[in-house]
């Protein structure tokens, strides 16, 4: 032990106090933004009935860039919490007796479960009861009260919108009655969507109507900077140091989605990886970085059963030197992902700008269309 911990003050030594003695307010410095109390909640309710593959394929291409836009927003310059839910409906490995509905995720902040939950969505036929799963949403999840929040359901089918036992009409008004806006996306013909009453679905709650080809593939615009992005994404993942019971298998749920981004596209991963660096991203359950992060005196609360194995037999000192190194090296990286990420988008808008058959509206860009607007009208800042 001597003959380890020896090179260990020395290389305290060397870096010189200025990490041994970094100050809160630097540390801090990681998540320079306030967090609000406002809360920005959003559910999608997917239909994976035998016809929608191709819905799921564009969901999970466009979810990072759906993180991305709601972490652009803010309220009164502070960063709103941001919680996901979903459920998927019309399959019937789900059980009649739930009317083809099943809960995939309360309210959370966990975006790398999201995205777990999102990649493991299968379609099998159906019978496919809007009314019924927006009922569901409306009464099972944890709603905020306050009416200033933003509350959002989105709801991706392709059949009769009033098929079930559950009166849509009926839903509506428990909606609006909750102030949750309900934004209907038909995948098909728009008018055929009408007829259907996907439009009148999202009227009725005074939501948002789109309707999309959910068949069609969505289009990557490659630029020069995504491998070196995807590069700093997978480098970033090492700034992270489990803790807990859970900490490991979280560790490697977060590498294990981003082979799932990846195999989407690369600028899917790239996407990823910029969510990965927002404020939205926190994982203080399991990682004592974020932990810190939130509150230094986790260091000397922590169980050291709980330690990685990388932390045990450290000294509390030891330890939070440690992470104080972990924090540098992480914003360092950040910063170059941000960077890149800025370039990235200017690339692609000046493309797009060459080339107007690159913008195609799909599942993705109907979720973040609405949410930029009804965002606006709730008194959020939104970012061009």
């Amino acid at each position: 032990m001597k003959v380890l911990f020896f090179p260990f003050l020395v290389s305290l030594f060397l870096l010189g106090p200025s990490l041994a003695n970094q100050s809160s307010s630097e540390t801090k410095g990681a998540s320079k933004s306030k967090i609000s109390k406002r809360k920005i909640q959003l559910v999608i309710l997917f239909d994976t009935s035998n016809s929608m593959d191709g819905l799921l394929e564009q969901a999970k291409s466009r979810l990072w860039e759906i993180v991305n836009e709601t972490s652009g927003l803010r309220h009164s310059g502070e960063i709103p919490v941001f919680e996901i839910a979903m459920y998927d409906y019309g399959n019937d490995g789900i059980s009649e007796n739930s009317n083809y509905v099943r809960k995939q995720l309360d309210f959370t902040t966990d975006l790398d479960m999201v995205s777990k939950k999102l990649f493991g969505l299968r379609t099998n036929g159906g019978s496919e009861f809007c009314g019924a799963v927006i009922e569901d949403a409306l009464t099972e999840l944890s709603w905020s009260q306050d009416s200033r929040d933003l509350k959002m359901i989105f709801i991706a089918g392709n059949e009769g919108f009033n098929q079930g036992p559950v009166d849509y009409k009926q839903v509506c008004n428990l909606a609006q009655g909750q102030n949750v806006l309900v934004n209907t996306i038909y995948c098909g013909d728009r008018n055929q969507g009408i007829r259907d009453l996907w439009k009148d679905g999202a009227t009725c709650s005074s939501g948002d109507y789109f309707n999309i080809n959910s068949n069609a593939e969505v289009v990557f615009i490659p630029t020069p900077y995504d491998d070196l992005i995807n590069e700093l994404s997978t480098k970033i993942n090492h700034t992270y140091i489990s803790y807990g019971a859970s900490g490991s298998a979280r560790k490697s749920l977060q590498m294990e989605q981003d082979v799932e981004a990846l195999s989407q596209a690369p600028a899917v991963a790239n996407m990823r990886a910029k969510a990965k660096i927002s404020s939205n991203y926190s994982n203080s359950s399991w990682d004592l970085v974020d932990a810190y992060i939130a509150d230094p005196s986790i260091i000397d609360e922590i169980d050291s059963n709980d330690l990685s194995e990388e932390l045990k037999g450290k000294s509390n000192k030891e330890i939070e030197i440690h992470v104080k190194l972990k924090i540098k090296e992480r914003k360092e990286i950040k910063d170059q992902i941000a960077s890149l990420s800025v370039k990235r988008e200017a690339f692609i808008k000046a493309e797009k700008a060459k080339d107007q058959s690159l913008k195609k509206d799909d599942f993705g860009t109907a979720v973040t269309k609405s949410i930029k607007i009804r965002a606006s009208d709730q008194g959020f800042e939104v970012s061009e």
